[in-house]
């Protein structure tokens, strides 16, 4: 058995022969000192070979190089409260693979200290500043890779970011895994190293032509739909892929409202939706925007019947802080919900909010299973070596029990994307959000219309 002990004796061992070999070279002549050396060499070379066999060069109680990975989020700018609450949810996720918690049932990687296809080796991430801005998050992507040295990416929640600096790890052959961005041409660029493992652009629109469809049939009007967005890859792509999907469905677009992703003033287009009185809302919009259109509903006094946000800054701690009360019954696509006491979900966001303040939001919890599920591939794969964590990412086929996100499984398409990911509406009901459809994942009744304050 390989001890530290056997390690610091085997390691004197060597010391003394380098001893000796460096007096040789000191009392010889000059002609017959080089061949002595040489001898000596040869003698060390031998016991350092003994050694790498007996396997005391990687004795327990010798740390294992950590698994770097970067994480690039707008820890700076009009997101950063979503890139805090992100920093946070990543460092929950690598306490859950750095150290044992059994307590977290099949969650992956949660059962033992580190990953144990690298021999208990650790989980490093080196956080990116990307400033909300897509020439930034190309220039972090770009120095976490030659500079940093990660054997992975992860990011970037904005769309437009997520673009710029997936291309970067495109071109140097490194892993990057999207747990937040739902830009539908993400995924359409022929990329080898892009995984995404949210639900996409064409998932959310189905989810929400179902709801439609449902609330159609129960007798509610909605004949109309108002479509919102911010002008960036995220807002633009998304609002398109809804307007493509509800013609298909025979919905009515009435309206649709681009807007600039940073605006000051939304009244001009909110007295739009007041004037054309649209049956739903969706909104595609990141948290100060999410803030100020329901600051300005409630000061122009206009109350739709459906308001629907698509996550985003809809599901940020500050939206809900800051305009949560004004926006009673207001909508939210997610995957993510607490669950009851004593589930994995609310052990995890006990664990999130003592860090934190808050409970876990979807962004978040969307950051954080991506992290699973690259943390998860690594392990397979054995190796940090970008080729094989690439094919282990292929294979990959994660359970729904494996997961914290209320997804089907995960098992990614040629594409890059999520065949398994799945999502449910929550809605605003007193100071936090809860599940209301579908009627199989819902924990309290939904309630219509949108009564906002």
């Amino acid at each position: 058995m390989v001890t530290r002990r056997s390690v610091l004796s085997a390691s004197a061992i060597v010391a003394a022969q380098l001893q000796k070999v460096i007096r040789a070279g000191t009392r010889r002549p000059t002609r017959t000192w080089r061949g002595a050396l040489l001898t000596g060499f040869k003698k060390v070379l031998t016991l350092f070979g003994a050694l790498a066999m007996a396997g005391v060069m990687a004795a327990p109680g010798f740390a294992q190089s950590p698994v770097k990975i970067g994480a690039i989020y707008p820890l700076s700018g009009n997101a950063a409260s979503v890139g805090e609450s992100v920093k946070v949810a990543l460092e929950v996720a690598m306490d859950v693979i750095n150290n044992a918690h059994p307590e977290l049932g099949d969650l992956t990687l949660a059962k033992n200290a580190g990953l144990p296809g690298l021999k208990g080796a650790k989980i490093e991430i080196v956080f990116a500043d990307n400033q909300g801005t897509p020439a930034a998050g190309q220039n972090q992507a770009l120095r976490l890779i030659t500079e940093e040295k990660v054997h992975a990416l992860i990011g970037a929640y904005q769309s437009g970011i997520t673009l710029t600096a997936s291309a970067i790890a495109e071109k140097y052959g490194i892993p990057f895994i999207c747990g937040e961005s739902v830009a539908a041409n993400l995924t359409e660029r022929g990329f080898k190293w892009f995984f995404r493992t949210t639900p996409i652009a064409s998932d959310i629109a189905k989810t929400y032509m179902a709801f439609l469809k449902e609330l159609k049939a129960g007798g509610r009007k909605v004949d109309s739909i108002a479509i919102v967005n911010e002008n960036t890859e995220y807002g633009t792509s998304t609002a398109k892929v809804l307007r493509e999907t509800a013609k298909k469905d025979g919905f009515n677009i009435g309206i649709e409202i681009p807007y600039g992703a940073n605006t000051t003033d939304v009244q001009s287009q909110v007295l739009q939706l007041k004037n054309t009185k649209p049956d739903v809302v969706i909104f595609f919009s990141y948290t100060s925007d999410a803030i100020l259109y329901i600051k300005a509903m409630k000061a122009l006094d206009y109350k739709p019947p459906v308001v629907i946000g698509d996550d985003a800054g809809f599901s940020d701690p500050a939206f809900l802080t800051n305009v949560g009360s004004i926006a009673q019954g207001a909508l939210n696509r997610s995957s993510w919900d607490i669950g009851k006491p004593g589930s994995v979900t609310y052990l995890i966001n006990q664990m999130y909010k003592k860090k934190r303040g808050v409970d876990l939001d979807d962004s978040s919890g969307r950051a954080m299973q991506g992290l699973f599920v690259l943390a998860d591939a690594i392990n397979r794969a054995g190796s940090t070596e970008p080729a094989k964590i690439q094919a282990a990412l292929k294979a990959t086929d994660l359970k729904p029990n494996q997961l914290m996100m209320g997804f089907r499984g995960v098992k990614f398409d040629e594409k890059g994307n999520n065949t398994l990911a799945a999502a449910l509406l929550i809605q605003i009901q007193g100071d936090h959000y809860v599940a209301v459809w579908p009627s199989a994942s819902a924990t309290v009744p939904l309630v219509l219309p949108y009564k906002g304050w």
